[in-house]
């Protein structure tokens, strides 16, 4: 890791393949000081490296999953430091968006600002009744950063991320279900436990398929159908090689549970 931050960003696995990534600054409401975008890469440039890590949970303690950049942390000559120091942001952006294994936001209470953009990096969204989302920049005088500008239209269209982001609503985990956003709504409480569930059953799955599946979609957006076809083929012409896929073909003739070794 590049800095100390203590336990506020804590990391817990359990042996099954599932990391948990925890920001634990709840006074805050988990919102991230400069000297926290460096070490929150690093965590996931460490998930990206492992051959164990195979799902990844995002959250946040204290009922509130993150209210984004934490502004009463930047000192005074602010306005310098934020333009030299944007590119921190930029790369821990990177990190989460390149990571390989799936990633699912559990989310609590509010996610604002950045910490929207966090929950929109993961590959799922599960919200609890008490969720809040909102692009709060323009209410602080500040345009979208953490990847918003791409990930927001890419999430809920044009449109809807204009008025978003225009009027820096605040939105329910509801409507953001009813957008296309949330994957699933849970009671108040449930978003970590549900979360956990989804990335153990990830993590039982053929990690190359699961992960080839996702840069696949990731790239689709930015893409041609010839070009996805093309992809298609050379993902299936490599997985069929694999260890892990003749388990699943086996499995499956022989009604069991496959057990996938990642080779």
């Amino acid at each position: 890791m590049t800095a100390d931050v203590g336990d506020e960003i804590r990391v817990e696995r359990d042996g099954s393949g599932v990391v948990v990534i925890t920001l634990n600054r709840p006074e805050r409401f988990n919102a991230l000081p400069r000297t926290h975008w460096k070490p929150l890469k690093a965590v996931f440039d460490d998930v990206a490296a492992s051959m164990t890590d195979r799902a990844v949970v995002v959250t946040g303690a204290g009922g509130n999953f993150c209210s984004g950049a934490d502004l009463s942390a930047r000192p005074k000559d602010s306005e310098r430091l934020l333009r030299r120091g944007l590119q921190p942001v930029l790369d821990a952006a990177l990190a989460i968006r390149n990571l390989p294994q799936p990633t699912i936001a559990a989310v609590s209470g509010w996610a604002a600002g950045a910490g929207m953009n966090l929950a929109l990096l993961c590959d799922l969204v599960i919200a609890d009744e008490t969720a809040k989302f909102s692009q709060i920049f323009v209410d602080r005088g500040l345009t979208i950063d953490f990847g918003g500008t791409w990930l927001l239209p890419h999430s809920v269209g044009l449109h809807r991320a204009k008025e978003m982001a225009l009027f820096a609503r605040k939105m329910s985990g509801e409507q953001l279900r009813e957008w296309g956003v949330v994957n699933r709504i849970v009671p108040a409480g449930q978003a970590l436990h549900v979360a956990r569930s989804w990335a153990a059953d990830l993590a039982a799955r053929a990690p190359h398929a699961v992960q080839i599946t996702k840069e696949q979609l990731n790239y689709s957006l930015a893409q041609s159908f010839e070009e996805s076809l093309m992809r298609e083929s050379m993902a299936q012409d490599f997985v069929v090689r694999l260890d892990d896929t003749k388990e699943a073909m086996s499995a499956f003739l022989e009604k069991r549970t496959p057990e996938f070794r990642g080779r």
